[in-house]
């Protein structure tokens, strides 16, 4: 059975003051124009996994305007073993909490339920971006792996923000320091191995039949080249108390990493690529990612795809809905207008959203 949402409803979330929606295991395709509110579905999905979903956003953001009252999204996953009730939702304090079958669990929790992942256009520029992007990209993808990931990265920045802080303000004792060394030092060490894992899965699932092409990837930086042991990098930590208290932050760990890519066929860094090219090594990592989950889970993971059919020709269009029906996942798709999707196969579930005064509404295509 595919890992796949059978309802998902809205309330009072971004523009929709409800919505219902039934679908099935097969692609999704949601058609309407600009500023109707496809990207606010995709997003509520995203909020069914860890983190701040797939725009980053505050909880308070996701309220509906102009009289926030809390916001709710509900969705029923279909699993390999039985239908699971997934909820996450925030009161007017902003404060969001999430449930499985109506029993409160973790937010982080729920990535041991459902597995999805999401491709949008603000991640077109990840390439030329800054280290952080690619370290926050990257880190989603391991997160998709191994759940846990995200402990060890909120654990590893807890500690440094402290650490950096008392170095700031001088006013922190070796004793403590020492002791908030230690928990970057094993945080770190769960962060840079949950990076190299996917990275890994990444790199082995890369289909050589795929029409998107193959991306090299590897991870970069003084971290990543010494490899250090935890006594090598708490001795690295410790002797660089001095130095990072004058630069105001910690100047060595994985937090300093980069992910750098390369068009494997034509030996050239992804950055220097064109933006053609640039979104289909997305989309080629993007689709190894999803195999890889596959071949570990038994499954595809759901995934969800903005705006993604109006980067292509007609031809990458029709390459790329083959290879997600392929992997029999359930994917979420927006568009501008139906031509975008006239390659999708028969199976595939169509919904028109559109902007009223009412808000946003989505409907059905028979």
């Amino acid at each position: 059975m595919t890992l796949a949402l059978s309802t998902l409803r809205l309330i009072a979330f971004r523009s929709y003051a409800r919505a219902d929606l039934a679908v099935g295991p097969n692609p999704i395709a949601l058609a309407g124009p600009n500023g109707a509110g496809k990207t606010n579905i995709l997003e509520a999905v995203s909020l069914l996994a860890p983190g701040r979903g797939l725009r980053r956003a505050q909880p308070a953001d996701f309220a509906r305007q102009p009289d926030p009252i809390g916001w709710s999204v509900a969705a029923t996953l279909t699993t390999p073993t039985d239908p699971t009730a997934l909820w996450t939702g925030a009161d007017a304090d902003a404060r969001r909490t999430a449930k499985r079958d109506d029993k409160a669990v973790s937010v982080l929790s729920l990535g041991r339920v459902a597995r999805i992942l999401w491709l949008t256009p603000a991640l077109d520029r990840v390439f030329v971006e800054g280290p952080a992007e690619r370290r926050r990209f990257l880190d989603r993808i391991a997160l998709s792996f191994t759940p846990d990931h995200a402990e060890h990265a909120n654990r590893y920045e807890r500690a440094m923000r402290d650490r950096n802080r008392l170095l700031r303000d001088g006013s922190g004792d070796g004793r403590w320091l020492s002791a908030l060394e230690a928990q970057m030092v094993e945080a770190g060490a769960g962060l840079a191995a949950g990076r190299r894992t996917a990275l890994a899965g990444l790199l082995a699932a890369q289909d050589g039949t795929s029409a998107f092409p193959r991306a090299e990837a590897t991870l970069e930086g003084p971290f990543e080249e010494d490899a250090p042991d935890a006594g090598a990098y708490a001795a690295r930590l410790h002797d660089g108390r001095y130095q990072d208290g004058q630069a105001g932050r910690t100047l060595y760990g994985p937090h300093r990493s980069d992910l750098a890519v390369r068009y494997a066929a034509k030996d050239v860094p992804a950055s220097a690529c064109s933006t053609g090219e640039q979104k289909a090594l997305l989309v080629s990592l993007i689709l190894a990612n999803a195999r890889a989950l596959a071949a570990q889970e038994g499954t595809p993971p759901i995934l969800l795809l903005d705006e993604i059919a109006a980067h292509f020709d007609e031809d990458r269009r029709a390459q790329l809905f083959t290879e997600i029906e392929a992997l029999g996942a359930q994917a979420w798709m927006t568009g501008t207008e139906w031509a975008l999707f006239e390659a999708l196969g028969p199976t595939a579930q169509r919904f028109a959203v559109s902007d009223g005064d009412g808000g946003s509404a989505v409907e059905a295509i028979i």
